[in-house]
């Protein structure tokens, strides 16, 4: 069985010093680092990603949204593509060893991501949150919906605590996606401790419920 991974994203709202010194903190507790800063030009994205390599956060871990560029010459583990990204298939192609992952907000936008070439996917925002208020939020069924249609990894993201954490992989989720619940935490270090002890007994459990 795979390990249930913890992603985390930056949240837009912290400079590059900062968000690089939570990383260095918090990086062995998690399995990716998303630097999803739509603000930040391609040279800030790279200094980013050579301070995070420097403080020993392995290039492996680390996805750049959107800058295929970024992620290709910077040799990271790499992309997380939206619907306004170049099209996956193009990316397959031209990029054969990148990690492409794809945000997603239906099965059957899972079902064509799948088909290009995406090697995992985010689906939310599952629960509440206050980056996105007023919006419904799509809910455990839909995530369900989702994760029955494809057979890559789906990744849930919004709203996501260590306490709901059980529900999500209850519903087959591949794992969980955290901005600001472990990056503007009081505490980063121990709030990435908790998610990463949720997802780890949340498996555990599964794993003796099905005996």
């Amino acid at each position: 069985m795979m390990t249930k991974q913890l992603h985390v994203v930056s949240t837009g709202q912290q400079s590059r010093e900062m968000f690089v010194k939570v990383v260095q903190r918090i990086h062995k507790y998690v399995d990716a680092i998303h630097i999803r800063e739509k603000t930040w030009p391609a040279k800030e994205l790279i200094d980013a990603i050579h301070a995070l390599i420097e403080k020993e956060v392995p290039p492996e871990k680390i996805i750049v949204n959107d800058r295929i560029d970024v992620a290709y010459i910077m040799k990271i583990k790499g992309v997380q593509l939206t619907h306004h990204s170049v099209d996956i298939a193009l990316v397959r192609e031209m990029f054969p060893s990148l990690r492409i992952g794809s945000s997603v907000h239906s099965s059957e936008e899972a079902i064509i991501a799948e088909e290009k070439g995406a090697s995992h996917l985010f689906f939310g925002h599952i629960f509440p949150t206050a980056s996105k208020p007023g919006v419904m939020p799509r809910g455990l069924d839909n995530l369900k919906k989702v994760i029955g249609k494809v057979v890559i990894p789906v990744i849930a993201i919004g709203g996501i605590t260590p306490e709901n954490t059980k529900g999500i992989l209850a519903a087959g989720s591949g794992g969980v996606a955290v901005l600001s619940g472990i990056l503007l935490a009081n505490d980063p270090l121990q709030a990435a401790k908790e998610y990463r002890n949720a997802l780890d007994k949340a498996e555990e459990d599964d794993i003796i419920e099905r005996g």
